[in-house]
C-alpha cells in the first residue's frame, strides 16, 4: 500500500506557486535501454557547457520513470515545437506509459541509444555521466554526442502558470539575435 503523500508546508505551496511565473521550455526526454523504454515531460533541462556540450535534465523521484532513466546509460532531450502539445500533455501522463510513443502519432527514430522524435525543434541524444539526488529529483548530466536540428521556421513550446503556450518562430527579418549591433 502506498504512503499518503506529506502535506506541503504554506512555504513549500508559496514557492510552487512563485515558480510558476518561470516560463520554461517543453522537452520530451526519452531512454531506451538494460532499464527499458521510457518518455517524459520535462521543463527542468538546461545547459551546463559547450565543452563538453553538456545538458542537465530534473527527474522527480516519484515518477513511475525514473527508475528506467536511472538504470539506462543514454537519453535523448527533444525540444517540442508548437505542434506538440499533445505529445506533450500525452508524455505528462494523459497516457500511460506503454502506449506513450504510439498514441500521439508522432514519429520516432528508434535506431538510436535513445528514441528521437522527428521533426522535433531540435534532438540532443547523450550518454549520461553524473546523478545527483537533491530533494525530490535526480539532476542528470548529459554528455551530448549528436544534435538533429529539427526543421526552419518552426517556433517552441513553453509552459507558463500551469499551461502550454505556443512561441512563433522569429521572422527572417529580425536576424539571428546573435549579431552585434555597429556602433558609431
Amino acid at each position: 500500500m502506498a504512503a499518503e503523500p506529506t502535506p506541503l508546508t504554506p512555504a513549500q505551496r508559496r514557492f510552487r506557486e512563485a515558480m510558476t511565473h518561470l516560463s520554461a521550455g517543453v522537452n520530451i526526454v526519452t531512454t531506451d535501454g538494460p532499464g527499458g523504454r521510457a518518455g517524459i515531460t520535462v521543463s527542468a533541462v538546461c545547459s551546463v557547457t559547450d565543452t563538453p556540450p553538456t545538458l542537465l535534465v530534473c527527474i522527480n523521484r516519484s515518477s513511475r520513470s525514473h527508475g528506467v532513466f536511472r538504470a539506462n546509460a543514454h537519453l535523448c532531450v527533444n525540444v517540442l515545437g508548437t505542434e506538440h502539445e499533445d505529445v506533450a500533455l500525452a508524455f505528462a501522463g494523459r497516457v500511460p506509459a506503454e502506449q506513450r510513443f504510439t498514441a500521439t502519432g508522432a514519429v520516432w527514430d528508434h535506431s538510436h541509444a535513445a528514441p528521437v522524435l522527428r521533426g522535433s525543434a531540435v534532438s540532443f541524444l547523450g550518454r549520461v555521466t553524473k546523478t545527483v539526488g537533491r530533494g525530490s529529483h535526480t539532476v542528470i548530466f548529459v554528455e551530448v554526442d549528436q544534435v538533429f536540428p529539427g526543421p526552419d521556421g518552426e517556433g517552441g513550446l513553453v509552459y507558463h502558470r500551469r499551461r502550454f503556450h505556443p512561441v512563433p518562430a522569429p521572422s527572417a527579418a529580425a536576424g539571428d539575435g546573435l549579431t552585434e549591433k555597429a556602433t558609431g
